[in-house]
């Protein structure tokens, strides 16, 4: 029996079920399995696949939708494609496929300089840059912003925050923060919370996201206190234009490892104020 084109094989929706076989896909490529994020993204989001008829998956991807109800924003992230079936045109296949069954829905995504070509070939624009930074935090003297861990009680209020300053509405996101985090902390002004941080485990590091705060000061402060509570090196991605806040990472131990292209499709910028979202979730979910 022949064995079918790579054209003709079906795209479908992916699943919880399909977690393992992301995170071999993932592997495949060099990239860490990562099934902890797999899982989380699989439920919050759409996943995409093609199945290899020799078992697997050829390709696949991922995409989050923020909005109440039709989505005002959505993030696709880990496209991936397997080794043996590279540079035969399934990722862009997988991605023209995506790109249509979101409609009118404006796109981000986070490029890798591979990556980035294609989805300029398939019209996103390049709206902004992110430093990945990963390494032991070493401390030092630290800015005088009150932090806690977060409880149920401040639900209400991170929710409040978070839609502020992302743009649009991502309650499915963070209510899944408490399970999928390890730590999820608060900074506090006069009872009042004025930032929030995630440090959710990924491989052999802690991952600090999503980093929303009023100011550079109050990011600090939540990633010092993320820090102090986790024996892991740290992780994140940062928006390249708090510099300041970079600056600060690097002299505490952070190392810079990778920059992606922030790029969008159908919108010009990224809604919400990016003066107070210092870093995503994860990239792949914006």
């Amino acid at each position: 029996m022949s064995t079918p084109s790579l054209a003709s094989l079906p795209i479908r929706r992916l699943t919880l079920r399909d977690q393992a076989a992301c995170a071999d896909l993932s592997e495949d490529r060099g990239w860490p399995r990562e099934e902890h994020k797999w899982g989380f993204l699989l439920t919050a989001g759409k996943g995409y696949g093609i199945d290899d008829p020799d078992g697997g998956l050829v390709s696949a991807c991922v995409v989050t939708e923020y909005g109440p109800q039709n989505p005002s924003l959505a993030a696709i992230g880990m496209v991936l494609v397997a080794a043996r079936h590279a540079r035969q045109g399934v990722g862009r296949r997988l991605m023209r496929h995506v790109v249509s069954a979101m409609g009118t829905t404006p796109l981000t995504l986070h490029a890798t300089p591979n990556g980035r070509p294609l989805y300029e070939e398939l019209g996103f624009k390049v709206t902004g840059r992110a430093e990945m930074v990963i390494g032991r935090f070493t401390g030092g003297s630290e800015p005088r912003v009150a932090t806690r861990a977060a409880t149920a009680e401040d639900l209400t209020a991170i929710l409040r925050l978070d839609e502020q300053v992302f743009g649009t509405d991502r309650t499915h996101i963070v209510t899944r923060l408490p399970a999928f985090a390890d730590q999820l902390r608060v900074a506090e002004e006069a009872g009042r919370i004025i930032g929030y941080a995630a440090a959710w485990p990924n491989m052999d590091t802690h991952v600090v996201g999503p980093l929303i705060a009023r100011d550079t000061s109050v990011a600090q402060a939540l990633i010092a206190s993320l820090a102090a509570h986790t024996d892991r090196p740290l992780r994140t991605d940062i928006d390249v234009r708090h510099e300041e806040l970079l600056a600060w990472v690097k002299e505490r131990g952070l190392e810079s490892v990778a920059f992606n292209s922030v790029m969008s499709y159908g919108i010009t910028e990224l809604p919400g104020d990016w003066t107070r979202r210092f870093a995503p979730v994860t990239v792949a979910a914006g």
